[in-house]
């Protein structure tokens, strides 16, 4: 069983190339891809950067299951950040177009969707910062370096193409997420 001084730290190895700083409550990780910056909003946890480890340091009681999950949380928080600062992140929608031929664009940092249900004026989804979207046929491509990002992303594009007022047993068009945000493979 682990000491009660295992429980109130989390170690997470930073792979070769990603530095971080903490700047007060803000963490900034640096990679090949890129860099992030992102809020550290927990009173209860601080954060150290040294020897290419960041060390997580809980300041609740250890014993509690709640303490250990926000430990565990941001512990996972941070592989992202790093991970995805090293390999990238990728996302996969499909275009289902049955009833009217959708026309799906990028402009600037939105996703235009025309025709959607025969509709006279185009939808519009807001690309979260940091994430890029590619249309590839039937298929957009969401790509960026935070999971969390891209993620966001594609759940603000499927909620633009949400249909109401119309039985979704027979009206199934939309754009659908058919690949999670995912690390790319190396290679």
């Amino acid at each position: 069983m682990s000491s009660e001084s295992d429980r109130t730290h989390a170690v997470v190895e930073l792979p070769k190339g990603v530095t971080f700083t903490v700047h007060g409550r803000r963490l900034v990780a640096k990679g090949p891809l890129g860099t992030i910056e992102r809020p550290f909003p927990s009173d209860v946890l601080a954060l150290k950067v040294s020897g290419g480890k960041l060390t997580l340091t809980l300041g609740l009681a250890p014993g509690r299951r709640a303490s250990q999950a926000l430990l565990g949380t941001w512990a996972a928080h941070v592989r992202n950040l790093a991970r995805g600062l090293t390999v990238g992140v990728e996302a996969k929608m499909k275009v289902v177009a049955a009833h009217f031929p959708m026309k799906v664009a990028v402009k600037g940092e939105e996703l235009v969707i025309e025709n959607f249900l025969g509709e006279k004026y185009p939808r519009t989804s807001h690309l979260v910062r940091g994430t890029k979207a590619q249309v590839e046929g039937e298929f957009v491509i969401l790509s960026g370096t935070d999971v969390e990002q891209v993620g966001q992303s594609a759940a603000n594009i499927e909620r633009t193409t949400r249909i109401r007022d119309y039985d979704p047993r027979v009206f199934q068009d939309g754009i659908y997420l058919t690949e999670r945000a995912h690390f790319k493979e190396a290679s």
